[in-house]
């Protein structure tokens, strides 16, 4: 059986949990609403305060589903409760981040800024202070949106190996490459 599909998903006061005819999860809380299609092999059941998950088979795609659809509700349970935050760093000479909004303005050593829209579902704050590195704040409830749209910006200029110039997480340990003065 999975360890993580048969943990019970522990409902928090204040958080109201419906599951639809259609096997669709819906999850309020304090910070909002989420929904979640559940395969339909995969049973849904509510009761005293725990979600609990159970898969008809020991086939391999109902193992599978099992482990990830307990997942997916955990973290809408924890979105819709707490929030997810994910914080982002531009190392580079030069390299600046301002936001209006929810537009964000990059400048990544370019010859052009980069305009880069986030969804409204996220709320993104820049700090910019002096002699430290200028940092994104990307703050919402869904953690795939959160993930996704980190990982976008993340692409827009990925930290290269030899200096670790570019966009990286915070937090994040870049394997650094010797440059060809070290071969001598």
């Amino acid at each position: 059986m999975s360890r993580i599909g048969k943990q019970p998903v522990v409902i928090p006061n204040g958080v109201t949990f419906s599951v639809s005819s259609e096997n669709v999860v819906t999850v309020k809380g304090p910070k909002g609403e989420l929904t979640q299609a559940i395969d339909r092999d995969i049973n849904v059941e509510f009761k005293d305060g725990q979600v609990i998950f159970t898969r008809p088979t020991d086939q391999i795609r109902h193992r599978a589903m099992h482990g990830l659809y307990r997942a997916l509700v955990g973290n809408l349970v924890k979105g819709v409760t707490d929030g997810y935050k994910k914080e982002l760093e531009l190392v580079g000479v030069g390299f600046k981040a301002a936001n209006t909004g929810n537009i964000l303005d990059l400048a990544l050593g370019y010859s052009h800024n980069i305009i880069f829209e986030v969804p409204n579902e996220l709320k993104v704050t820049t700090t910019t202070e002096k002699g430290q590195n200028p940092k994104i704040f990307l703050e919402g409830i869904d953690k795939q949106l959160i993930g996704q749209v980190a990982a976008k910006l993340r692409s827009l200029r990925k930290p290269e190996p030899y200096k670790g110039k570019g966009v990286k997480y915070a937090g994040e340990i870049l394997r650094r490459k010797a440059g060809k003065a070290a071969g001598k």
